[in-house]
């Protein structure tokens, strides 16, 4: 028995100094596995950084069957492409030996603020030769944005007055080496802050977007509003600059301006042909009158006055003053306290007036793109501006014009003409519309008693538009068929044009005589910008032709 009991002894040690043996043999710690990110702890933002990764076995198994996942810091433009996240897989990296270490470079550009910290993440997988277990070992390396070689701030007044349009500016400027796409500018405003209008112009009244920047460029955006604040209240603007990375817009310079609403001094107004809200026409004169009214407790003493124009639409040449002087080289008229009284001293409560007059060109120059034009002028008084907006009527043509000799329908008849006998014509339209998009267009005419249409029209495509009442004689070319022509139409492109033949029979009270074959023709149509009638008129039509060079017969009845 005693034996049998020293035997089992025996044979357990045995299998405990074997089981210690093979723990022993087949035990891993993942320690044995040196991974580490070597790169700069601090960078410019978009300054290249070379993430090195380096691996060592120091131990004395081989690890099979590796993958490393190298993870950018979040908003890092890969240099080589390949995303955020990427992989080197077990046939690029091969089993890693005791004592083996290899390293990698992974290249990107950083973007932030200054003060953001971007992290990099590296993880290598691997299973240790003869076991059957899957270990991983990682590491990470933060980065410091220190600084942004960007500019980017507010062009802004600190003071300014409630309830009055005013302008500032946001100037942006690179000193970077590395040209910068995708750019943004987004603006916070106050609560009670009314946007007008910017240069450039932009997505939402917040937004903009902003071209390549490359070292040494800039620009800037220029914005008009209003506040409506009570006096003396505090206001903060707040801009932040950007770049799209994807869905993400990532900031990249900020900055905020405090401003100070105050009460105004001087109220400044104006009147034009005697209304405030005055509509313009092409070629016609203006009569400006400038109103100015001090509305402070203390007087005005020794003031200028300078009103200046902007744009295409003023005739320069044809300013007229009385009292002020006109400088064409700046596009502005000065008033001076020793010709107007109430620039010399102006009390509280005190109302002056300066007046000019300036005629709205007749014809702008125009592009194919441009359309609603408006006569702007700027008015400066003892520091304080305001710049007055005046909307131009579009202006809308109709010609009209009778041939005998013609290409269209080829006309028939005696001409001169003859009592009793039919003559055909070919009467001529055509429209154009310059400045801005116009809605139900009409164009209109009458028929002489002894006028009628024949059945040809030219194009074809237009005989839907065109009616006559038998009644009224009245000839209408619905030429926009119920909706609008837009600005530029018959100027560039496709002529805007319809041929229509009419049969004149003379009668016996005419003889001698030039007869008319069609009045004059009335257009009108709808401005879309300024909300006003347009009309505009092309003289009758008569038996001479005066625009068909080969009536050579003459137009006075047989």
């Amino acid at each position: 028995m005693k034996k049998i009991i020293f035997g089992i002894i025996i044979l357990g040690l045995v299998v405990a100094v074997a089981g210690f043996w093979l723990w022993q043999r087949n035990s891993y710690s993942k320690s044995a596995l040196k991974i580490e990110i070597l790169g700069p702890n601090e960078v410019d933002i978009a300054q290249e950084v070379d993430y090195v990764v380096k691996y060592k076995n120091n131990g004395d198994i081989a690890l099979e069957d590796p993958k490393l996942i190298f993870e950018f810091p979040e908003y890092t433009s890969a240099s080589e492409g390949g995303g955020q996240r990427q992989e080197i897989e077990a046939d690029k990296l091969g089993t890693i030996y005791p004592g083996e270490e290899k390293s990698f470079h992974f290249k990107g550009r950083l973007f932030g603020k200054e003060g953001d910290t971007r992290t990099a993440k590296v993880s290598l997988s691997y299973n240790p030769r003869n076991l059957t277990a899957r270990y991983e070992s990682t590491t990470t390396l933060t980065t410091l944005i220190k600084s942004v070689s960007l500019s980017f701030e507010f062009d802004l007044p600190t003071k300014i007055e409630a309830g009055k349009d005013f302008n500032f500016s946001i100037n942006y400027f690179s000193s970077l080496d590395y040209p910068l796409p995708n750019l943004g500018v987004r603006v916070e405003y106050p609560a009670d802050f009314e946007f007008l209008d910017s240069v450039p112009k932009s997505i939402d009244k917040n937004s903009w977007d902003l071209p390549v920047l490359n070292k040494t460029e800039g620009g800037r955006i220029d914005i008009s509003g209003r506040l409506s604040s009570d006096v003396k209240d505090q206001k903060i603007f707040k801009a932040t600059l950007g770049i799209w990375m994807g869905d993400n817009f990532v900031p990249l310079k900020e900055t905020m301006k405090g401003v100070e609403t105050a009460k105004p001094n001087l109220y400044i107004f104006q009147r034009i042909n005697g209304n405030d809200q005055y509509v313009a026409t092409p070629g016609e004169v203006l009569h400006y009158e400038i109103f100015f009214r001090n509305i402070g407790e203390d007087p005005f003493e020794d003031l200028f006055l300078v009103a200046s124009f902007e744009g295409k639409g003023y005739d320069l040449n044809s300013v007229k003053t009385d009292l002020g002087q006109f400088n064409k080289s700046d596009k502005s008229i000065v008033w001076d306290w020793r010709d107007v009284p109430k620039l010399k001293f102006l009390g509280n409560g005190d109302e002056g007036k300066v007046e000019f007059w300036i005629n709205a060109k007749a014809d702008i120059q125009v592009s194919p793109n441009e359309r609603n034009f408006v006569l702007k002028n700027n008015v400066l008084i003892s520091r304080i501006k305001e710049s007055f907006e005046t909307k131009l009527n579009t202006k809308l043509a109709i010609s009209q014009k009778g041939f005998y000799q013609d290409e269209a329908f080829g006309n028939t008849g005696p001409i001169p003409p003859k009592v009793g006998q039919p003559t055909t014509y070919t009467i001529f339209w055509q429209i154009r519309n310059y400045y801005n998009d116009v809605k139900n267009v009409k164009v209109k005419a009458v028929l002489p008693f002894n006028v009628n249409l024949t059945s040809q029209i030219f194009p074809e495509t237009e005989r839907s538009k065109f009616t006559f009442d038998s009644q009224s004689r009245e000839i209408i070319w619905n030429a926009s068929d119920g909706g609008g022509l837009g600005a530029g139409t018959g100027l560039v492109g496709v002529p805007l044009n319809i041929s229509f033949q009419v049969v004149l029979v003379p009668s016996a009270n005419q003889t001698g005589q030039t007869v008319p074959i069609i009045s004059e023709a009335k257009i009108t149509g709808e401005d879309q910008w300024t909300d006003q009638v347009i009309e505009s008129s092309s003289p009758a039509i008569n038996t001479s032709l005066l625009d068909d060079p080969y009536n050579s017969g003459g137009g006075i009845v047989q």
